[in-house]
């Protein structure tokens, strides 16, 4: 569930206005609803949870009284998931929830938060909630056992979004402006009642703009920042899953572990080996772990839009489910190895080893160089490598068109590496790095392509030899790996023109 407000701030005589005025022809405004809420907030002793924008609460009275919310990067809006369970303990689904958070830190109560609410639900014509306006008075104090909690009272009113669109809130946003209230930052009544502890500065540091006259370290760093970024804000939408309502969680996180080690690698000569290795290897296992999930995600979503691709030569829709529901167990393996994989010690180990290098990245003195004239050539070692073959595999100059699928799929892979350098550096180098590393992701998209085709037609005929015995399996998957085949071929021959177009937008530092 995605919870979206907005807050304002009221003084202690606030009335709230007449909001009928917001609402469409018909509709209602049901209230007030008077309840009272008591409710009490676990953190670590240092606040990580609310530093970074999180809550872990137990409330009183609800029907599943524990919920969490996840920032979303939007302001006002987060992820909030509630869960049944006892007073005694934090649910362990939920603890698990917040790991990149709290890192293995104790949860403990830290808050104590009481509040007095008014509720007014604004309705459709039909009944329909559009949105929930909350008067509250808040109480709060410090939970049994915390001293970090500084008590106050106070007073906000929120606007939660139901069904309404932005029109209706902005209705009734100058309804409660005209009556007093006045736009307030979004600031959780928790990170209020913990006082200034709790808005210090999060443990990630949050990525910024390089310098005006940077060094090589200032665009790494921030390289590196974004990399532990991208790895971690989907930490909790794979635990979710698809109550998250994000499908392309695992792959998101998956291309985070692949562009960090990526940006590893090239920027090594700027790297403390001892410090960057070991990360990467770390890095290589999670993606690792991560792509056996999002592989099978991808056979499973291919096989009914290729069974699909000729509506006149339909498949067997027997064997079509037959070959699924193989997929299918596959993909409750791999999901249980990545649900073991992000609860292990060493995932929790590698968590608190990317927040080190989001703080502090072992750099060496060779980054203290001027960026501009460090990073040309750093970023011209692998576009050798793919276009003029000065690799292991011969680069692009190389393939051939009727080679072996891995040879493409290493070049796939070459690309992908200078794309993300030049993504890298493009702050520093200018809006050249930027077009040819879209350019460069043109022609990686089509070899990425070819690469799923390629594994698909394998998977295809793999699954029919597993089953000797059922001849209509080994027709229908016959007939998917030819079509698949197809797409291969397609690829292959759409590539060169494709290439030509990144060609054109290299730089002259770079040949």
């Amino acid at each position: 569930m995605v919870e979206q407000e907005r807050k304002y701030a009221v003084p202690a005589d606030f009335r709230l206005p007449d909001l009928s005025p917001a609402l469409p022809a018909g509709g209602r405004v049901d209230g007030p609803a008077p309840v009272t809420l008591v409710a009490t907030y676990f953190d670590t002793t240092d606040l990580r949870l609310a530093r970074a924008g999180v809550s872990l609460r137990h409330r009183e009275g609800d029907e599943a009284p524990w919920t969490v919310k996840l920032p979303t990067g939007s302001p006002g809006v987060r992820h909030e998931i509630s869960r049944p369970g006892s007073t005694d303990a934090v649910p362990t689904e939920l603890a698990e929830l917040v790991t990149v958070y709290h890192r293995g830190a104790p949860l403990a109560a830290v808050a104590l938060v009481s509040t007095v609410r008014d509720i007014r639900r604004l309705r459709d014509a039909d009944g329909g909630l559009l949105a929930e306006v909350v008067d509250d008075r808040v109480t709060s104090l410090a939970a049994e056992g915390s001293t970090s909690t500084v008590d106050l009272s106070f007073r906000e009113v929120e606007v939660e979004r139901g069904g309404a669109d932005s029109d209706l809130l902005d209705r009734v946003d100058a309804l409660l402006i005209t009556a007093g209230a006045r736009p307030a930052e979004f600031v959780p009544k928790h990170v209020r009642a913990l006082g200034p502890a709790a808005r210090k500065a999060p443990d990630l540091v949050p990525p910024g703009d390089v310098p005006a006259d940077p060094t090589a370290g200032d665009v790494v760093t921030e390289a590196i920042r974004r990399g532990v970024r991208r790895i971690l804000r989907y930490d909790p939408l794979v635990r979710l899953g698809a109550e998250a309502g994000d499908v392309e969680a695992v792959r998101k996180m998956r291309v985070g572990t692949r562009r960090l080690r990526s940006d590893l690698r090239t920027f090594a000569p700027l790297l403390d080996a001892a410090w960057a290795d070991p990360l990467a290897d770390e890095l290589r296992w999670l993606g690792g772990v991560l792509g056996g999930a999002r592989d099978v995600e991808v056979l499973r979503d291919r096989l009914r839009r290729t069974a699909g691709a000729d509506p006149v030569s339909a498949l067997d829709a027997g064997a079509l489910d037959r070959l699924d529901a193989a997929l299918a167990a596959r993909q409750r393996q791999a999901a249980t190895e990545v649900t073991d994989a992000l609860r292990s010690p060493r995932y929790v180990a590698l968590v608190g080893s990317l927040i080190a290098a989001d703080r502090a990245p072992g750099l060496t003195g060779r980054a203290d160089a001027p960026a501009g004239k460090v990073l040309p050539r750093l970023v011209r070692k692998p576009w050798r490598r793919l276009a003029h073959g000065t690799g292991r595999h011969g680069g692009v100059p190389a393939l051939d068109p009727v080679g072996p699928d891995e040879q493409w799929h290493d070049v796939r892979k070459s690309a992908k590496r200078v794309r993300y350098a030049l993504e890298a550096v493009a702050p520093v180098l200018g809006a050249g790095a930027a077009k040819l590393a879209r350019a460069v992701r043109e022609s990686q998209t089509l070899l990425g392509a070819h690469q799923d085709a390629a594994v698909a037609a394998e998977t295809w005929t793999a699954l029919a030899l597993a089953h000797p015995d059922d001849p209509v399996l080994a027709v229908t998957a016959g007939r998917l790996a030819e079509r698949e085949r197809a797409e291969v071929r397609r690829a292959r021959a759409d590539f060169p023109d494709t290439w030509r177009r990144a060609v054109r937008r290299r730089k002259g530092w770079l040949r």
